[in-house]
């Protein structure tokens, strides 16, 4: 059995049995990333196809001066290919007015972000929009982008999903959780991800925390346990 390396250049320099193998080599990967997305509107055998052709582009683009595994690059594209496919190719298709409307929301959340000096609220955005909290989360949802793993979620640009885990292991299990937990954190308002990186990262006080953001310590308790309970539903 060839290795991911040699297999690797050999696909560069033009060798399509070479990428036929890694492709078999590497299935496990591939359907242990793919298949998370079950229940979103293609079955099994689609996530797959979708996911090997996320590993070919990963194969083909794949730098070794990136000094990484092959897998932890290719996690990443596999998952941007079947999100693609999900909202733009597959069942479930974003439409036209639904990415209309959800430009609309982000442009009025941006407007009362200045009017209020903090992120509104959905409530408050539904009453702006005329719309229910439902709606405006569906078309929020429907098109919020693709992150890196090395893509900011922090209000002030610090706060990375690497920097909040600490890679003890390079099982293919953690990487994708790693990938699903950065994009719970996403969701979350900049108050909410600040807490986070104030509490986690600098690794201050509940006190301390509240002073910075302006919160009474029971206010960051009671947010912080809202937090954690919206990562925990969302994972």
């Amino acid at each position: 059995m060839r290795s991911n390396q040699l297999l690797l250049k050999q696909i560069q320099d033009g060798d399509e049995a070479a990428l036929e193998e890694l492709i078999k080599q590497n299935m496990g990967l591939i359907k242990t990333v793919s298949l998370r997305f079950l229940g979103r509107g293609a079955d099994a055998e689609d996530l797959l196809q979708i996911g090997a052709i996320g590993m070919i582009k990963a194969a083909r683009s794949f730098d070794f001066s990136y000094n990484t595994e092959f897998s932890t690059y290719a996690v990443p594209l596999i998952i941007g290919e079947i999100r693609r496919f999900l909202r733009d190719d597959g069942q479930i298709k974003v439409s036209r007015s639904i990415k209309r409307q959800g430009v609309a929301v982000m442009r009025k959340s941006e407007e009362l972000t200045r009017t209020l000096g903090r992120d509104p609220t959905v409530g408050e955005l539904a009453k702006e929009c005329d719309m229910s909290p439902e709606e405006v989360t569906y078309v929020l949802e429907a098109v919020s982008p693709v992150h890196s793993l090395h893509d900011s979620v922090g209000g002030d640009g610090t706060l990375t999903l690497e920097s909040m885990l600490a890679d003890k292991e390079n099982a293919i299990d953690h990487l994708t959780d790693r990938i699903a937990l950065e994009e719970a954190i996403s969701t979350l308002d900049q108050t909410s991800q600040r807490i986070l990186h104030l509490r986690y990262i600098k690794e201050l006080s509940q006190q301390q925390t509240g002073n910075i953001l302006g919160l009474s310590q029971v206010k960051v308790s009671r947010e912080e346990k809202k937090i954690m309970q919206k990562l925990k539903q969302a994972l």
